[in-house]
């Protein structure tokens, strides 16, 4: 790193020489400025490996530097210094092309790391289309299958997302892969060699909520036998991914709130709050802003979490990709079940073909894994298949929206079948149904039963559902 430069542009002389012996001690040379004129002679002059700029200058502000430099420097990253608790210009920066943002006082741990990672996406940028290339064929050789124009788009989304350090909103229905594109964001980016920490938002109890995001001291409530590191913790110098963020209940969402703000955390019992480096990427299958509106959201950890917002098509717009799903599927059950691989006979793939999957591709993989247990040999027909039986949908209403039957409720207990086959047959009914209405997201299959998410998984596995 000793050729490598950095430009800080601040006003603040005692900013500017802290930035300067740390840098430095990092082997890297510095440029001090004190205004944005002084910053512009400095980029036409020479070009540099990082910049940091302040947000308020003498004669201008940082975005200006920011806009200055996305638009004439775009191998350059840039990393705002904002004011304590001004997380509005934080969010503004990082809009306005941004790679992050240190707050005031700078604490010198986390700005070091800061720079290692912005050093490392300068170079991958500079690297050029070579390193672009590999990242489509990462994508391509993971599961985010197709060709569709609408996978085409995302991919290439995901490319340019991996490449600053902006929290991303994943959008899309149940089972689309939103977990699967936030790994890809995470593996395609300078974190790639930290931690990728997944969180299901909704299978966390309420009470344990704290202990678990934020970590707990030994002692500090009953139970808490030894000292334990939170979910912050475990994805620092990583990507925390926050799957079913909606689920999170107020009181977390304005913890959660605050951690992102101070890039900091406080266990349980601590005294004081620690630092950590975590880029945030977080999805839910529903309607984030809807829940804004009706309070069930706060809208300031919305702004926060939805700097960028990439949406994931649902399988239904992009019908094109289903054969190359399925046999990529069907190959993937060969290799994982050491059988032969799984054909599709015709009358197969137009059923396939003429599907809506409200489960999406979760749902395609649960069924060409029934299909292989139940089909004779390798060969999979129309009725191999199992496919839900849909009722006409209403004039009107959209292509997306499953219309679904009225569930056939099972034949009355006989002799041969008895009274806990006859229960078991209702609760399943039952189930299979609660899990369609809500597209497969089990979180809500159990709130719509009236059960817990721990009772639904117990009852999934007795009853042999998938």
């Amino acid at each position: 790193m000793s050729h490598q430069t950095v430009l800080v542009i601040d006003d603040e002389r005692d900013i500017r020489e802290l930035l300067t012996i740390t840098l430095g001690r990092m082997d890297l040379k510095v440029d001090a400025v004190g205004t944005v004129a002084e910053a512009r002679q400095a980029l036409g002059e020479r070009s540099y490996d990082l910049c940091f700029t302040d947000m308020r200058l003498p004669d201008g502000n940082g975005q200006e530097v920011i806009e200055l430099i996305a638009g004439e420097h775009p191998d350059t990253p840039v990393a705002m210094i904002t004011a304590y608790g001004n997380v509005d210009a934080a969010v503004n920066a990082l809009k306005a092309g941004a790679f992050d943002f240190v707050s005031k006082p700078v604490d010198i741990q986390m700005l070091r790391r800061l720079v290692r990672t912005a050093l490392k996406l300068g170079e991958e940028k500079r690297g050029g289309d070579g390193a672009a290339t590999a990242a489509t064929a990462t994508a391509a050789g993971g599961r985010l299958i197709g060709d569709s124009p609408a996978m085409q788009q995302v991919r290439a989304t995901i490319g340019k997302l991996a490449r600053n350090q902006a929290p991303v909103y994943i959008a899309g229905e149940s089972g689309v892969g939103k977990e699967l594109v936030a790994r890809l964001i995470h593996e395609q980016g300078p974190r790639a060699g930290g931690p990728f920490v997944p969180v299901n938002c909704g299978a966390i109890p309420s009470e344990l909520m704290e202990s678990e995001f934020f970590g707990h001291r030994k002692g500090s409530f009953t139970g808490a036998g030894a000292d334990k590191e939170g979910l912050f913790q475990a994805a620092n110098g990583g990507t925390l991914f926050l799957d079913e963020v909606a689920e999170l209940p107020l009181h977390m969402q304005v913890k959660l709130l605050r951690a992102i703000q101070e890039k900091a955390v406080r266990p349980i019992g601590a005294r004081e709050e620690v630092p950590v480096d975590v880029r945030i990427l977080s999805a839910t299958h529903k309607n984030l802003a809807a829940l804004v509106e009706q309070g069930q959201f706060r809208q300031d950890l919305f702004y926060r979490i939805n700097v960028i917002e990439l949406r994931v098509p649902p399988l239904r717009e992009r019908r094109g990709d289903v054969p190359l799903l399925a046999a990529f599927v069907l190959k993937q059950l060969a290799a994982k079940n050491g059988g032969d691989e799984g054909r599709l006979l015709a009358d197969a793939k137009q059923a396939l073909e003429a599907y809506d999957f409200p489960g999406n591709v979760r749902e395609l993989e649960n069924i060409l894994e029934r299909a292989m247990a139940m089909c004779d040999g390798d060969s999979i027909t129309a009725a191999d298949l199992m496919l839900p039986v849909r009722a006409p949908r209403p004039h009107g209403e959209p292509a997306g929206a499953p219309a679904l039957a009225t569930a056939a409720a099972p034949p009355p207990p006989t002799a041969d079948g008895g009274l806990d086959d006859y229960i078991s047959n209702l609760e399943r009914t039952a189930i299979i149904k609660a899990l369609e209405e809500s597209r497969y997201n089990k979180t809500a299959a159990a709130r719509k039963l009236g059960i817990t998410f721990r009772a639904l998984r117990y009852k999934l596995k007795k009853l042999g559902i998938d």
